[in-house]
């Protein structure tokens, strides 16, 4: 994959408006994948499921955490993200496709929290980062 300036300039300007937020925007974003894709719930069995828990909150804030790393190694996303690949991967398993529809739900969230920063060209920027990050994640299961 390779980002256009402009497109790495929409990703590199919004993150530092994420990342005070993550818990918040991430937990948001988990949520409403729970509700569109209910299926998605099956591998946080052991997790406060309800509306704001503290559990969909901190681990949607590793979640966009990792994205943020994602972000400020835009030039080597295959090792910025090597770790949790292996981790999705080898141990916990998580249907590949459920990385999409995690990005789609991200999307939503960040064009509702920043509707300013999140332009059509924005959407655009994204959504190809972050099907890049869901490829890499995915890369190691076969």
């Amino acid at each position: 994959m390779t980002l256009t300036a402009s497109e790495r300039a929409f990703i590199q300007n919004l993150w530092p408006k994420i990342a005070p937020k993550v818990n918040e925007l991430g937990g948001e974003a988990l949520e409403r994948m729970f509700l569109c894709f209910p299926q998605t719930k099956t591998y946080f069995s052991h997790f406060d499921l309800s509306h704001g828990s503290a559990d969909i909150k901190a681990h949607g804030g590793k979640v966009l955490s990792a994205i943020g790393k994602a972000a400020s190694h835009l030039d080597d996303l295959d090792a910025a993200l090597a770790s949790l690949s292996d981790l999705h991967a080898y141990n916990l398993r998580v249907d590949p496709g459920n990385f999409e529809l995690l990005s789609h739900t991200i999307q939503v969230v960040l064009a509702l929290h920043f509707p300013d920063d999140f332009s059509a060209e924005a959407q655009a920027a994204w959504d190809k980062f972050l099907h890049e990050v869901s490829v890499i994640l995915t890369s190691k299961y076969r």
